[in-house]
């Protein structure tokens, strides 16, 4: 299992569930720190699937933000409730994804667990805004 600033050193493209178009939401801030410090952002989210938010595409599922990609899903960011996680685990092994991300709040050692069998790094109740600015800080 890799560290949190080695994930996030290796990884280049994030998909952010549950990414909001409301500014005032934490994962549009966070994708948009994101987006600012260099990464590709895929945003995931029924609600605004065929919309754009930040000036990228929002897609319905993790399986059709993945079809869309010429390359691997790096990071599967949740924002979504510690329930959803179980079913989002299962979803970010089916796409390949590399590291399944809990923000902060959102804890289920079931998915934990699942993910890391699979071969997936875990991350999770961390904020990865917070974290980046963390491991930038102490470069």
């Amino acid at each position: 299992m890799k560290s949190i600033p080695d994930i996030l050193k290796d990884s280049k493209t994030i998909a952010v569930v549950g990414l909001s178009n409301r500014p005032e939401r934490a994962s549009h801030g966070v994708a948009a720190y994101l987006q600012r410090q260099g990464y590709r952002i895929l945003g995931v989210n029924p609600a605004y699937a065929g919309q754009q938010i930040l000036g990228v595409p929002v897609y319905a599922s993790l399986a059709q933000a993945a079809a869309a990609l010429d390359g691997p899903i790096d990071i599967v960011d949740c924002f979504r409730t510690s329930d959803a996680m179980l079913e989002l685990a299962r979803e970010a092994i089916d796409v390949g994804a590399r590291c399944l991300w809990m923000q902060l709040g959102v804890v289920n050692q079931e998915a934990a667990d699942l993910a890391a069998a699979a071969g997936l790094d875990v991350v999770m109740d961390h904020c990865m805004k917070i974290e980046h600015a963390r491991s930038t800080a102490a470069a």
